[in-house]
């Protein structure tokens, strides 16, 4: 392989990569996988056999439908997540409850390992938030939309302000003359 295809293969994986990393960011990422992963050992492990020597293990039990329907619905649910960033909360929600339902029905989750997965998956769902976009405008954009005279000087004070006080927008207790209460509070 020549030193300039070594190049273009670099700029090419860099490219996907950051385009990834892209995705990545716009969803609960790491909740789904962890909630995928851990739907694997609850189905598989009710149907493993586990051979020492000539004896051989089988770990199947009479639930073992229910462990693989568990299974399957932690690994519908990753999946949701990744590709439905938007349900994030339903589906953490299913996941952390079918966590707690795996540990009855399949052999102790999975092993305790395929719960905590689901568990912690099913967590980072729920708790992920979508990162809020900067309220600043980037500073190419200001140059274009105009006037270009932003030279970090504040904001004058809003059109109501008399000696640095502003009415109603300091007024935190929403109590103030001019919507009538005068400081009054009213039970109902």
């Amino acid at each position: 392989m020549s030193a300039e295809a070594q190049v273009g293969l670099g700029i090419k994986l860099g490219r996907m990569r950051r385009s990834f990393r892209g995705w990545r960011g716009q969803r609960p990422f790491w909740g789904g996988l962890l909630t995928l992963l851990g739907g694997i050992p609850i189905m598989y492990f009710p149907y493993a056999n586990l051979t020492l020597g000539t004896m051989t293990i089988r770990m199947a039990t009479t639930a073992g439908a229910g462990s693989l329907i568990i299974g399957v619905l932690l690994v519908v649910l990753g999946l949701t997540m990744w590709f439905q960033p938007h349900s994030r909360v339903f589906a953490g929600v299913a996941a952390i409850l079918l966590a707690l339902v795996s540990l009855v029905v399949s052999n102790f989750g999975g092993f305790v390992i395929g719960f905590l997965l689901a568990l912690i998956g099913g967590a980072l769902g729920v708790s992920w938030a979508a990162a809020k976009p900067d309220a600043k405008p980037a500073k190419g954009r200001a140059e274009r939309d105009g006037d270009g005279s932003d030279d970090g000087a504040p904001e004058p004070a809003a059109a109501g302000a008399a000696n640095g006080v502003s009415g109603t927008t300091d007024d935190l207790s929403g109590t103030s003359p001019d919507n009538g209460t005068n400081g009054r509070h009213r039970a109902g």
